[in-house]
């Protein structure tokens, strides 16, 4: 089980060309064992709370645990192909665990990191030492590249209706449905407050009674009613996290918090113990100022190892229910707003409002675009625009209803007045809803777009603890059923004044594939072919580029370009394997198309990596408008190694 990997695909980052007018077109291709610890033979230690967590990225897992008894122990892993009769063969891998004693309850606390994984493989794990091993549960590892699904849940919070095994019961219903919904889902990310009280055990084992939270990777997030103790703590030990005092919450002794970041392909995950919020008088830093320090000093570091930045909290601050007026909320659109704005961050993902709401694209605090209609299926958000996602209760355990905006406060960008394009709703808000019915968020991240969709877990009808203790229910099973959509909207990235384009490289003897975007977006030239098992070639073509000229000088112009080296983290080939043909697609303004430029592995020229010509016009052309376009050709040796590579094309334009 010995496997390294790269990090994922890096950020594009766009360039000017000095002295002109440019516009930058992005590129992207993509290609297609631990120390052992003896722990005593007379070792009967009773293993509990075993969770899969998430690891620093897709070639890890943390497994987190309890133990009556402090003894060594481990994790024991292999491939599920390779076990027998439920025996684990020889060549099982094993990592050390590591822990102390619980605080918050009798007993130890454990947990050990699981490396190497390899991609497209099923694997088994236990947890314990020789003679004394858990019950072996197992996950699947998919492509470490490409599209991918997670699944986002609100608020379990088990045990506040009252009646732990009611919460528990739709708890594990939403989890049932979604994952046998979804069976390829390669995440579950949870909004916060697993339980209702922080060190209630009782709570924390209904909460972490389904096998589901040893199947797939949990990302887990703390919630006001986690944080008073340190049970969330030693059930979910997280990568990547800063647990300073300025990330918690009252006494780090007596309480969880931390900041924690980790890459799951080509998405960068920020998560924030958001109970941590109060600035310090003396200007020291604390509470939200700590948390965009954090975020800003993350996302400089790692936001150009992925094309995405995600960031997870509890305190939902644009949600629709009764938290969206609290005193904390509202200072957090202050203090967060404007920073996730001006670092690029796509979308933002909120519980503790017990209801489900999507934002509109928010930038610095107000409403990016006045005209974004309520509900729309696509969303196209500017340069720092953010989505803000608020999920509603996924045990049903508790719904909190929708406010009515407050009239008063309509203009002010930090407070709750209504919408004008619909006056029943807070103004940053594109959907509300609240039936009283347990759902979950389902988020696709595609090449160019996040495919977000709320989706329902169940019906008024049992398990659903609000419900059945006599809250009202406005679902309708026969319109409304399981697995029905509440909302669904598709997020497209912003890219500038340019195009970004991107291929899949496989290994050798892949598929050959490709796709364009029909807004001026990504251009995906797919998966590239295996040739003659000497190179790989994947073709497509430009947007279209408009040239307008509507000058009385009738001065020539030209339209040029070239592109920068293709990466994908650090690893990297030449821009000047690729050529293109240029055309001109639609005539006018005297347009005359670029010569053809053969790929670098043709003829061993630099291809685009050298400015070339993409169209032009000569003195004394007519006015008017063309439009030019080209062919795409890229060829490159076999050797690149596999990954999701982009580049960028800047095109610049020139005139007398």
């Amino acid at each position: 089980m010995e496997f390294s990997k790269t990090r994922a695909s890096g950020l594009v980052r766009r360039r000017v060309a000095a002295g002109a007018t440019a516009g930058v077109l992005g590129l992207a291709t993509a290609m297609g064992s631990g120390f052992w610890a003896a722990a005593s033979a007379a070792d009967t230690a009773t293993l509990s709370g075993i969770v899969l967590g998430v690891g620093a990225n897709e070639t890890q897992r943390i497994v987190t645990w309890y133990s009556s008894a402090d003894t060594a122990q481990k994790i024991q892993v292999a491939p599920t192909a390779e076990i027998v009769n439920g025996e684990f063969p020889a060549t099982a891998v094993t990592f050390d665990a590591v822990g102390a004693a619980n605080t918050s309850t009798t007993g130890f606390n454990r947990h050990a990191t699981i490396t190497n994984l390899k991609e497209n493989t099923g694997y088994s794990y236990r947890v314990g030492s020789e003679g004394n091993w858990s019950p072996a549960y197992s996950f699947k590892t998919q492509d470490f590249e490409g599209d991918y699904d997670f699944l986002f849940f609100g608020d379990p919070q088990i045990g506040s209706s009252g009646d732990i095994a009611k919460d528990q019961a739709g708890w594990a219903e939403t989890l049932r449905y979604a994952t046998a919904a979804n069976p390829n889902i390669e995440m579950l990310v949870s909004g916060g407050d697993h339980v209702e009280s922080a060190n209630n055990e009782a709570q924390w084992d209904a909460f972490l009674a389904p096998d589901q939270l040893r199947q797939y990777p949990v990302a887990a997030t703390i919630g006001n009613h986690d944080v008073g103790g340190k049970s969330w703590e030693q059930h979910h030990f997280t990568p990547n996290t800063d647990r300073s005092a300025q990330y918690y919450a009252g006494d780090q002794n007596t309480r969880s918090g931390g900041d924690f970041w980790y890459i799951y392909k080509d998405v960068l995950f920020v998560d924030i113990n958001s109970n941590s919020y109060v600035n310090p008088t003396d200007g020291s830093l604390g509470g939200d100022a700590a948390h965009v320090a954090y975020v800003t000093d993350v996302i400089k570091k790692h936001g150009s190892e992925a094309k995405w930045k995600v960031l997870v909290y509890h305190h939902s601050i644009y949600s629709p229910a009764s938290h969206a007026t609290d005193g904390d909320n509202v200072q957090r659109r202050k203090d967060f707003t404007t920073a996730f704005s001006d670092l690029g961050v796509d979308m933002v993902l909120q519980g503790h409002d017990h209801s489900y709401s999507r934002s509109y694209s928010i930038k610095n605090g107000e409403k990016e675009n006045p005209a974004e209609q309520p509900g729309a299926a696509e969303v196209f958000p500017g340069p720092g625009g953010v989505i803000y996602v608020t999920a509603n209760s996924a045990s049903g355990s508790k719904y909190y209803d929708i406010k009515k905006p407050n009239a008063a406060e309509a203009g002010k960008p930090h407070g709750n007045g209504p919408d004008p394009l619909d006056p029943n709703k807070y103004w940053y808000n594109s959907v509300q809803n609240q039936e009283h019915v347990r759902s979950y968020v389902k988020v696709g991240v595609k090449a160019d777009k996040l495919v977000v969709e709320n989706i329902r877990s169940g019906t008024c009808a049992a398990p659903n603890a609000a419900v059945e203790k006599g809250l009202s229910c406005v679902n309708t099973p026969d319109g409304q059923p399981v697995g029905s959509i509440v909302d669904k909207v598709t997020v497209h990235p912003y890219h500038g004044n340019g195009q970004d384009i991107q291929v899949n490289v496989p290994t050798a003897a892949g598929e050959f594939g490709w796709t364009i975007d029909g807004y001026n977006g990504l251009v995906n030239l797919g998966t590239a072919q295996e040739r003659n098992g000497w190179f790989f070639e994947a073709t497509g073509s430009i947007n279209p580029i408009v040239v307008s000229d509507s000058r009385f000088s009738l001065a020539p112009w030209s339209i040029s370009a070239n592109v920068s080296d293709f990466k994908d983290g650090d690893k990297t080939f030449s821009g000047a394997y690729l050529g293109w043909s240029p055309k001109v697609l639609a005539t006018g303004a005297g347009a005359q198309a670029g010569a053809a430029v053969q790929s670098g592995y043709d003829d061993q020229g630099q291809g685009l990596a050298v400015s070339r010509g993409l169209g032009a016009a000569d003195q004394g052309h007519a006015r008017g408008k063309a439009t030019l376009g080209a062919d795409l050709d890229l060829k490159f040796p076999n050797e690149v190694a596999k990954g999701s590579y982009r580049a960028t094309l800047t095109i610049t334009a020139l005139s007398s």
